[in-house]
């Protein structure tokens, strides 16, 4: 049986990102780097793809690349209980980014719905935040 000769060019167009990406995943040692063949190149196996893959669906659920290190670490067999562990904390700060941004979307509104009100020549929105200071802006004072 013959080996896979994968360039990276192949396995970042199979995992449908640029060589440049699997390249720093190598630095960081998301992936390995295999040794150097004939010629200069490197050839890699189909299952690079596969975690090339699995690390930006990991991203793509918010992990950092030091999460993907610490999911990759972990033993497939034994690993749902920490997995899920990991999981849980990313999705209460997922909850709690929501929150965050639920009470910016608040505070913009109000902001916003002062200039759609009878106004003098200045504009209300750069009153409001010329006239607080950062750390005690909240909703309800913005909605007055």
């Amino acid at each position: 049986m013959t080996e896979a000769k994968l360039t990276i060019g192949h396995i970042a167009q199979a995992a449908g990102v640029n060589v440049e990406t699997v390249r720093y995943y190598q630095r960081r040692g998301l992936v390995n780097l295999p040794p150097k063949r004939a010629r200069g190149f490197r050839y890699y196996t189909p299952e690079t793809a596969s975690r090339v893959r699995f690390i930006k669906r990991a991203q793509a659920l918010g992990m950092s690349l030091k999460e993907v290190q610490r999911l990759l670490r972990l033993d497939a067999k034994g690993a749902c209980k920490e997995t899920r562990s990991l999981a849980v904390e990313k999705l209460a700060l997922v909850e709690q980014k929501l929150l965050d941004l639920a009470q910016l979307r608040d505070v913009l509104r109000g902001l916003v719905a002062a200039c759609d009100k009878p106004h003098g020549a200045a504009c209300p929105i750069i009153e409001q935040l010329e006239a607080t200071p950062r750390s005690s802006v909240s909703v309800e004072m913005l909605r007055s």
